[in-house]
């Protein structure tokens, strides 16, 4: 549920400072009538890749719950990310992953993934679901030589407490 609070928490700070940043209406308006702040208004992230190495791992989450299918959807996620989701539900006593995560489910309507930035065995990339129709981007992992998500986020790491440790079991007040 932590991970829930602190995507929804992320999702709130990003929207608060693009809010934020956009500053005053500009009012002017040039000879054809169209406002006169397209140089001030500041461009949504424009897609640089398709995702093409992160695409088959996001989309295998996204059948995966579809189907309600909690195996498939173990297969997705790293192994400390599954270590930390087993501990939260043990304190939270919810048996299912599903259940666990039905806060962050998919129809499978959006899923998408962008703009992946690869670094050796950690990437970033843009992920886009019912969840998150204006996109977060997640790190990924590679273990045994497969891609596999985390519940880490660049976005979340910046709102915790303490940045530079971003292992999720060392935030367990963040709630």
């Amino acid at each position: 549920m932590r991970t829930k609070a602190l995507i929804f928490s992320a999702i709130f700070l990003v929207s608060v400072i693009s809010f934020g940043c956009s500053g005053a209406p500009n009012t002017n308006t040039v000879a054809n009538g169209n406002s006169n702040n397209d140089a001030k208004t500041p461009a949504a992230d424009a897609m640089t890749n398709a995702a093409p190495t992160l695409t088959p791992v996001f989309k295998a989450y996204c059948e995966a719950w579809v189907k309600k299918d909690e195996a498939a959807l173990r297969k997705v996620y790293s192994a400390d990310t599954i270590k930390y989701f087993e501990s939260e539900m043990k304190e939270e006593k919810i048996k299912s992953l599903i259940k666990f995560l039905e806060d962050d489910a998919v129809t499978g309507k959006i899923c998408e993934v962008r703009n992946e930035e690869i670094t050796g065995d950690k990437a970033i990339a843009e992920i886009r679901a019912d969840a998150y129709p204006n996109g977060i981007k997640i790190e990924f992992v590679k273990e045994g030589g497969e891609w596999k998500m985390t519940n880490k986020s660049p976005a979340l790491d910046a709102v915790k407490p303490n940045a530079a440790n971003t292992a999720p079991a060392a935030n367990k007040d963040a709630k």
